[in-house]
């Protein structure tokens, strides 16, 4: 893969190249796949807030690459969880927001984000414990 290259890779479906797996199992990766990636989860917590300009969004995430944040929204939009908008000036504006689908999703993906935050110091500790347990 060249370092431009930002296209949706697509498989022969995602299940079939994990192997065999239980009757719900497949859709539910799949999914899961998509928002537990760590980048689509940022992007969706900051589209949660409203539309953001791509520039934007790049500012809003921390070590979020151009690439990777062009990556990240093609997949979304793929998935239908986020709609891009081409405003005609020059250069083109382009805006993204989430879709219905992705905004039902967000309140899931905020509270999770929520969590990580309030939990981050006791988990830290936990870590620490368990290292110190393990020499």
């Amino acid at each position: 893969m060249s370092v431009g290259h930002t296209a949706v890779t697509l498989q022969g479906g995602a299940h079939e190249a994990a192997g065999p797996c239980g009757e719900d199992h497949c859709g539910i990766r799949e999914v899961l796949d998509r928002i537990g990636d760590r980048w689509s989860v940022l992007v969706v917590v900051e589209l949660a807030k409203g539309e953001r300009r791509f520039r934007e969004l790049q500012r809003a995430v921390p070590n979020l690459s151009q690439r990777m944040l062009t990556l990240t929204l093609r997949r979304l939009g793929r998935d239908g969880l986020v709609d891009r908008t081409v405003f005609p000036t020059n250069p083109p504006q382009v805006e993204y927001r989430l879709t219905a689908l992705g905004r039902s999703l967000s309140g899931l993906v905020v509270a999770i984000a929520d969590w990580s935050r309030d939990h981050l110091d006791e988990m830290e500790a936990a870590r620490a414990r368990w290292d110190a347990d393990q020499d």
